[in-house]
């Protein structure tokens, strides 16, 4: 056997290398830009992430922030329903106070009142067996003048 070249089947293989090396430097070109295009990829969805999150951490603070006017409103309101609430209560134990006063005065002018009209029922029944005395003075004087 002999290993003798002819030239034309060097020159086939030489060409197909070139052409395998050129096949390799455009998929490496191909591969590169596809490289470059995801990192692009993943910068522009890098800088969305970035926006999105500082979007909502904005929202966020919003929201906490009218949470805590709302709150506010609500501690408000309730201190001063609890204001108005504490005068009414005053306003009701004076009524209170001026109505067991008024009541203690009504006590005392009934027990005076009773008070009086026993007297009179007293000095009536008094005055009557002073009538009646009279009428048996008499009636024991008329009889003695008989």
């Amino acid at each position: 056997m002999s290993t003798v070249s002819d030239g034309s089947g060097d020159e086939s293989i030489q060409s197909r290398i070139e052409a395998v090396e050129q096949k390799l430097v455009a998929a490496a070109e191909v591969a590169g830009r596809a490289e470059k295009r995801a990192l692009a990829e993943i910068e522009a969805l890098e800088a969305d992430l970035g926006r999105a999150r500082a979007e909502a951490e904005r929202e966020r603070e919003q929201l906490r922030l009218q949470h805590e006017e709302v709150l506010q409103r609500a501690r408000e309101e309730k201190d001063e329903a609890l204001a108005r609430a504490e005068e009414r209560l005053g306003e009701i134990e004076a009524q209170a106070d001026a109505t067991e006063e008024r009541m203690v005065a009504a006590e005392r002018r009934a027990a005076a009142a009773e008070s009086a009209v026993a007297d009179e029922r007293a000095r009536a029944r008094d005055g009557a067996a002073a009538w009646l005395r009279e009428q048996l003075e008499t009636i024991r004087r008329e009889a003695e003048g008989r």
